[in-house]
This record gives C-alpha cells, sequence and structure tokens, in this order.
C-alpha cells in the first residue's frame, strides 16, 4: 500500500469512502493532475504544482478541500477562515457529493494554472 493510499485506507467510514469519491474526481479533471502527500495529507498537483490538499477538519471530523489558489476563486461556500491565500471547501460524508458543482469549481481552479 502507499502512502497515498494508507491515508484513505486508514479512516473509517464515511469518511473513507467520501475521500476516496473525492479523490476520483480530482483525479479525473484533467489528465495533468497528479496524487502525491505533502505535510501528511493527499495532495493535487496540476503539471507538478499544487493545486487542491485533501484533509479532516480536527473540529468537525468532516472532510474538506483546500484550494491552494482560493483567494482568486469567488464561490459562496468556499470559507477562507484565517487564511490569506487558501480558502476551503467543506464535503458533507453523509450526503451525496454534488460531484457537477465540484467538478466546476476544480476546472475554474485548474483554469488560474492553465493560464499561467
Amino acid at each position: 500500500m502507499t502512502q497515498n493510499d494508507a491515508f484513505y485506507f486508514n479512516k473509517q467510514e464515511p469518511n473513507k469512502g467520501c475521500l476516496l469519491a473525492l479523490r476520483d474526481i480530482i483525479l479525473k479533471q484533467d489528465e495533468n493532475i497528479a496524487e502525491t502527500t505533502k505535510y501528511g495529507m493527499p495532495c493535487f498537483c496540476y503539471k507538478k504544482k499544487a493545486f487542491v490538499y485533501l484533509w479532516v477538519d480536527k473540529n468537525t471530523k468532516e472532510p474538506y478541500i483546500l484550494f491552494v489558489e482560493g483567494a482568486r476563486l469567488n464561490h459562496p461556500e468556499l470559507e477562507a477562515g484565517k487564511r490569506s491565500r487558501m480558502k476551503i471547501l467543506r464535503v458533507n460524508p453523509v450526503i451525496d457529493i454534488p460531484a457537477q458543482k465540484l467538478a466546476s469549481l476544480l476546472q475554474r481552479a485548474l483554469d488560474l494554472y492553465r493560464k499561467e
């Protein structure tokens, strides 16, 4: 089992299934996306530049996607918190993931990298 796989399979349900689904959705967005591990969490890079991370909130115990360039994305469900550059999208693991909405947001984030 790789370090990437271990992150997912060491989680309890429903987070494990949710995180695996998020992983699949992210990887399907572009052939130039690769998964690695940074800071102990799954990191998804576009052409070797980190663009999103997956993590589980310590307080709510729910998964979220951290958008590295979140400050450049305007979406009502993205939260900046105390971060100046990054924003997160919380994902409820017990309801269906809004795949179309998530794919659209991921594409908007990728467009920031494609233009560079």
